[in-house]
């Protein structure tokens, strides 16, 4: 497992692009002013201080894991230091995933797995005035993100816990509209390919639709495909850790790899 995905990271290094590789202006823009913002930014700080914070947390908690586990630990009983080493996404990936919600203003923002919350309160920041859902499958693992969000005192976060396929699609039944949606849970083959099925009815022409881990195995490798080549997607983003999925109509199709 790990062979093959150094060999997919130096694979993917070899064969992507800058912006300057990049020719359509939509994309050009997208890394541009977007990905490649490495700025700092002030909303960072107090988000990162709660990251160091959960680095430094001894407590246990017992993890209900409903999808396809972690490659590091496979405990059910873990500190909370160390999901938030093993488990949280990076400052630089969590970072970009504020930046990628702050340039698309949705209304709406949904999250399939919420960890500890440290990319939910990105997504909060980013957006303030939207109305965030996010759901998480362990209860412990909740808890702890819930007391996150009050310490940070974000209150535009609703927190639902279950199971991701049960929960999943009342959350889109519900909305009007899905104008942004991050799926970062169980990381199988016909789960995400279910996720991306469920979410069709309810794009439009300005959603965005994130996986996270798309060469995490096989399966997700082979998930990540099928969405490309779905004919409603027309843009694909492929930054290796992550693969974003646009849907803008008359829009030439193009998948585009890009250095992250």
């Amino acid at each position: 497992m790990a062979f093959q995905f150094i060999s997919d990271y130096l694979k993917h290094r070899l064969t992507s692009k800058s912006r300057h590789g990049t020719h359509s202006p939509f994309v050009y823009h997208l890394v541009d002013e977007v990905i490649y913002d490495f700025n700092s930014k002030t909303e960072y700080k107090g988000i990162e201080e709660q990251r160091k914070k959960l680095l430094n947390d001894d407590a246990l908690i017992t993890v209900t894991d409903l999808g396809a586990g972690s490659h590091l630990n496979k405990n059910r009983t873990k500190k909370v230091k160390e999901i938030a080493k093993n488990a949280l996404k990076s400052p630089r990936l969590a970072q970009l995933i504020y930046r990628l919600a702050k340039n698309s203003k949705p209304a709406n923002l949904i999250e399939l797995g919420t960890c500890l919350g440290i990319t939910t309160a990105y997504l909060s920041k980013a957006c303030p005035d939207s109305d965030i859902i996010t759901i998480e499958g362990c209860p412990e693992t909740a808890k702890k993100a819930y007391e996150n969000f009050q310490d940070l005192e974000l209150d535009n976060i609703e927190l639902q816990v279950g199971n991701f396929d049960v929960l999943l699609p009342v959350v889109i039944d519900q909305a009007p509209k899905l104008d942004f949606v991050y799926i970062d849970g169980n990381h199988r083959k016909d789960a995400t390919i279910n996720y991306f099925k469920w979410c069709l009815p309810k794009v439009h022409e300005d959603s965005l639709l994130i996986f996270d881990d798309i060469y995490w195995s096989k399966g997700m490798k082979e998930a990540w495909e099928e969405i490309k080549n779905h004919p409603d997607v027309t843009v694909t983003v492929d930054l290796f850790w992550i693969g974003l999925v646009y849907f803008k109509k008359g829009q030439k199709k193009e998948h585009f790899k890009i250095k992250f």
